[in-house]
């Protein structure tokens, strides 16, 4: 019986092996192909011309984080740059929060929205007044950033010379998060990965029918001209994930958009809890699928089959083959473990995490799968996403606050 299950594990090894052989080679391919938000540093040394840009921040209650990210805005490196801080609905003393960190810096300016126009979802009707608001169509160039971020002093320079050289519409960053609580460690490296698995960087990245619309909300660089083209934020005004949107547009009108790593550049903690964790991968993967409810828990069952299951069934093979003394499945699943830890030892390296983090992959997958199934059953049942304090109903294809 040990020695079928010892042959057992090595199959799930050899699984492993060819699984992350495969996972390493698109790894290495996009970081030898594609630039990160750093290398950006080195086009923006010596230029001496910069285009205007206004900054647009929509924020709901973010009193905890706010003065942390006009500091780092107030650090910026830049020499012509405007900030707009949309507060949504805030009730948590985030505009006195604001206000204090701002000083007397006449770069930035606050709009406080009292409610949401109906049709709309909160972030995006924010983001939009605060347009409006601060003139930021006079710019050359708008960006759009969250709340909970943090901007490297030469981030902006160094973003605005990447969309210059790599003549681009929009570039979005994905952010650097922080590695701090139990599950930015252990489920949060594995939830990036899933999300970048189903829409690949170079795919993003590519131009034509191979592309894969995609970008990240909490970075986004556009061209004022490619923003006011398509109607800008009110043409995804219903949308939970708008970035998204905005990039299945930007393929549309057949604009250039890019998808970079931060590398540091741009930091972020997006949620606060566990609980507030899970609701805001629900809202993203159910999005991201499209809300199609057998989709997510498809993905959920592989994620956990192949980041829990197969991991579990190749240390099974090992320890059972080293009891009968079966060297060859041993071995054989040994490799597969051996394979899957280096390419989560790349992934931490790459989203400047912790390598021990990677000895919980299998815990990660777990939890992962699981916020993939249960945004399914929420979808399947009718129960509408929590997002900033609303719930939204993404039954049909709008959706609306209530």
């Amino acid at each position: 019986m040990l020695d079928i299950l010892a042959w057992l594990g090595a199959a799930c090894g050899g699984v492993l092996t060819v699984y992350w052989l495969l996972a390493l080679g698109r790894i290495w391919r996009t970081a030898v192909t594609l630039p990160t938000a750093r290398d950006g540093l080195s086009l923006a040394a010596g230029r001496t011309q910069w285009p205007s840009v206004a900054v647009v921040i929509p924020a709901h209650n973010e009193a905890k984080v706010v003065g942390e990210l006009v500091a780092s805005l107030r650090a910026v490196d830049y020499p012509a740059f405007t900030v707009m801080l949309a507060l949504d609905r805030c009730s948590d003393g985030t505009a006195a929060a604001a206000r204090e960190a701002i000083g007397g810096d006449r770069r930035f300016a606050i709009v406080e929205i009292q409610s949401c126009e109906p049709g709309w979802s909160g972030k995006v009707h924010a983001a939009h007044i605060g347009t409006q608001e601060s003139g930021a169509m006079n710019a050359e160039l708008l960006l759009f950033a969250d709340a909970d971020t943090l901007v490297d002093p030469g981030c902006l320079k160094a973003c605005v010379a990447l969309l210059e050289s790599r003549k681009l519409d929009m570039l979005s960053l994905l952010s650097t998060m922080r590695h701090e609580r139990w599950y930015e460690l252990l489920v949060q490296p594995v939830a990036g990965l899933e999300l970048v698995k189903q829409y690949p960087l170079l795919l993003a990245n590519e131009t034509g029918k191979g592309r894969r619309a995609f970008a990240n909300g909490q970075f986004m660089l556009f061209r004022r001209d490619c923003y006011a083209r398509f109607g800008g934020h009110h043409e995804v005004r219903k949308e939970l994930l708008e970035d998204l949107r905005f990039a299945q547009i930007l393929e549309y009108y057949g604009m250039a958009c890019g998808v970079l790593l931060a590398d540091g550049m741009l930091i972020c903690r997006m949620y606060d809890s566990w609980g507030q964790f899970t609701k805001g991968w629900k809202r993203i993967y159910t999005e991201a699928a499209h809300r199609k409810s057998e989709r997510l828990t498809q993905l959920g069952w592989r994620v956990r089959g192949s980041l829990t299951g197969l991991p579990l069934g190749a240390v099974c093979g090992v320890s059972c083959g080293a009891f009968e003394g079966s060297t060859i499945p041993a071995l054989i699943a040994s490799l597969g473990l051996l394979f899957m830890m280096a390419g989560m030892v790349v992934v931490q390296r790459l989203g400047r995490g912790p390598m021990w983090a990677a000895l919980a992959t299998p815990i990660g997958g777990w939890l992962v799968g699981g916020l993939l199934i249960g945004a399914g059953r929420d979808l399947s049942k009718g129960r509408g996403v929590e997002w900033a304090g609303m719930t939204y109903d993404r039954g049909g294809a709008g959706g609306r606050g209530k």
